[in-house]
């Protein structure tokens, strides 16, 4: 088992005179010098066979998982605004009875919906029964109902913050405040990545998300391991391409002198935890110019694998794109893939808002499921579906006497499904009560849901640490219980 512990222990040695702590440092580092140099040395070499250039230290070097993986790669479908459980895969048929009814929360959640009288709201989609494990799902999903054999289902999951930004913080870094490296830079942290010439972790939206970038954020890690933006259109990636002038060779000579100069200052400045990174990007940045634009080029792909994902109908087209290219990128050995489709914060109008939001990503969640199936990279390949938190059985009065009844925010209650890597289909963990306003059976939290998505990759949580302000820390930090159940 490998252990990843931080480079950035000691404090900078910039100066001849030194403090205490320097003096200290230096003397601890003396004892394991030779040891340092070996263990160095061999990574730079290894980075040199593989990346062709002169011998550096590179964070993105494949490394060995802490005990053999079930997947190999992550792609994570982040429903934005927060998907109902109780519309799509977690059918509430006691709503009916109570529909018109009065409400009576137990909690205070700070709410635009908080004013005045609550009402009880039926679910006004249908379920039915699929597949051999005979899961019920909504009309919403009658595609990704084809696939419910693949997902296993976790109906109690559970978070702390109603709040949008303060939700999807804690949904994808595990903490509610911003500040914390999000799971796909932890993952790429720890595993490495098996392409050096594609970002090792990937974001595949438009526009910016509630609390802006820091989803997929590196926080207090080392650069290198934030999140890579692509954008739809023809420029997927801002500066990617050097002026028409610049032409390669000239570009690379720049780089070799520029890496000189930072191997040379980073001789200096051995515990600097970014200079390597840096370096490390700069190399990225020169290869992706020849690999993105044929990965991101999907006009070569069939027809029948473009109408799979919805390629061929307007509303499905964009999320559909974001799919296919999800599927490429794992295929070419992306580790972590992290794509958006907003539009489930249904206040107002449930019906209208959730079919609208569900009619854009049904067909391509399917799709994206049977094609990795097909090419046999399902079994590799774990698949995570889940918005910030799922919302509540009631409506406001307004829009009750309107006739247009939507749900509030409710971090007590979501479901979400896993595919691939390793889980087994079919499965159905937890429940909710009876109105779906809380979980109530096998709950489950998010800091469970890392510590499963870290397990699948070979990862263990309480081995993945990063030393910074005084401690060790983890994606979990105070710890999550792996949710077994849903393993194969």
């Amino acid at each position: 088992m490998k252990t990843h512990r931080p480079s950035n222990t000691g404090p900078l040695l910039e100066s001849s005179l030194l403090d205490r702590r320097g003096f200290l440092y230096q003397l601890g580092s003396g004892v394991g010098s030779v040891a340092l140099s070996w263990l160095l040395n061999q990574e730079r070499a290894g980075a040199a066979e593989v990346l062709g250039t002169k011998p550096t230290l590179n964070p993105l070097l494949a490394k060995e998982p802490h005990f053999p993986a079930r997947a190999k790669s992550c792609i994570f479908l982040m429903m934005e605004g927060g998907a109902s459980h109780m519309d799509t895969f977690d059918p509430k048929p006691k709503l009916k009875e109570m529909d018109g009814k009065t409400f009576q929360r137990d909690d205070k959640f700070k709410s635009n919906q908080n004013n005045g009288d609550r009402f009880f709201t039926p679910c006004p989609f249908e379920f039915q029964r699929y597949g051999q494990c005979g899961r019920d799902v909504s009309e919403l999903f009658k595609n990704v109902a084809s696939c419910v054999d693949d997902l296993a289902f976790v109906r109690s999951v559970y978070a702390s913050s109603d709040n949008h930004p303060a939700a999807l913080f804690e949904f994808l870094t595990g903490n509610a405040f911003q500040g914390s490296p999000s799971i796909g830079s932890w993952v790429t942290y720890g595993l490495g990545t098996v392409n050096q010439n594609l970002p090792a972790f990937v974001v595949l939206r438009d526009g910016q998300p509630f609390g802006g970038t820091a989803s997929w954020g590196n926080a207090y890690l080392p650069t290198i391991y934030q999140g890579t933006q692509l954008r739809s259109g023809a420029v997927p990636i801002l500066d990617l391409q050097p002026p028409e002038e610049v032409g390669r060779q000239r570009q690379r000579d720049t780089l070799d002198l520029l890496q000189m100069f930072n191997r040379e200052h980073s001789q200096r400045n051995l515990t600097h935890p970014d200079l390597e990174a840096r370096m490390a990007s700069y190399e990225l940045a020169f290869r992706m110019q020849s690999e993105v634009p044929g990965t991101l080029s999907i006009e070569g792909e069939p027809e029948s694998i473009r109408k799979l994902y919805g390629l061929d109908q307007e509303k499905t087209k964009a999320f559909g794109t974001r799919c296919l290219l999800a599927r490429r990128l794992v295929e070419r050995g992306v580790r972590f893939v992290q794509l958006w489709s907003g539009g489930w914060d249904s206040h107002d109008d449930i019906l209208k808002g959730h079919r609208d939001a569900a009619e854009k990503v049904d067909v391509p969640i399917a799709g994206l499921i049977q094609d990795l199936k097909q090419r046999g990279l399902l079994d590799e390949t774990l698949v995570v579906w889940g918005g910030e938190f799922g919302r509540t059985p009631d409506t406001n009065e307004g829009n009750h006497k309107k006739k247009t009844p939507g749900r509030d925010h409710n971090p007590g209650a979501m479901t979400m499904w896993f595919a691939g890597g390793g889980t087994a289909g079919g499965r159905l963990i937890g429940a909710t009560d009876e109105i779906g306003n809380k979980a109530v059976e096998s709950r489950t939290s998010l800091k469970d849901v890392h510590a499963t998505l870290l397990h699948s990759l070979g990862l263990d949580q309480s081995k993945l640490t990063y030393y910074h302000a005084g401690r060790f820390k983890q994606l979990t930090d105070t710890g999550g219980t792996v949710i077994n159940e849903i393993l194969a």
